[in-house]
Parts: structure tokens; sequence; C-alpha cells
């Protein structure tokens, strides 16, 4: 049975000049995930329809409902947080 272990990042302060960074990250994971998705064969529908490759969210990412946007945001802030917890540092050049 798969038991999920994430890193703890409850105790990481999330810089708020990062913030910018955690949209531009949950954009392009968006993009990533979709251009894969077409790669694939999928293509925008209404409904999600596995059997004919269908996928609502087959679109811009400021297209999306802010559910799914909230989804890539969280991926993003969680992924700066493990850099960080790890000893990183994320500085703009």
């Amino acid at each position: 049975m798969y038991t999920p272990e994430p890193i703890d990042t409850s105790g990481v302060e999330f810089p708020e000049g990062l913030r910018h960074l955690t949209e531009r990250l949950a954009e392009n994971a968006h993009d990533n995930w979709a251009t894969q998705r077409i790669k694939d064969g999928w293509t925008y529908g209404p409904k999600r329809d596995d059997n004919a490759k269908k996928h609502p969210d087959l679109v811009p990412y400021g297209d999306l409902p802010e559910s799914e946007k909230d989804y890539d945001r969280t991926m993003a802030t969680e992924t700066i947080k493990v850099i960080l917890a790890s000893g990183y540092t994320i500085e703009p050049v």
C-alpha cells in the first residue's frame, strides 16, 4: 500500500516577494500539462471524456476556473517551499 510522504514544509515561511514566481510556475505547469495532453491526442471538450480524449481544462491558464488555478498554485508554492526547506535561496537576477 502506498503511503505518501511529502517533505514537511509547514515551518517554511513563504516570502511574499515570490508570489509572482508562484503564478508564473503555476501557469507554466498548466502549459506543460496541456502540451503533453495535446501531444497525446487530447482536445478541448466541455466535459471530460477519457475515451474521446476530451478535457475541459485544455484552455489558456487565464481561462481556467479558479479551482484549477489554485491547484496549480498549490503545486508551485509547495515546490518553492521544498527548495527553501532544502537550504536553497531564490533570488531574482
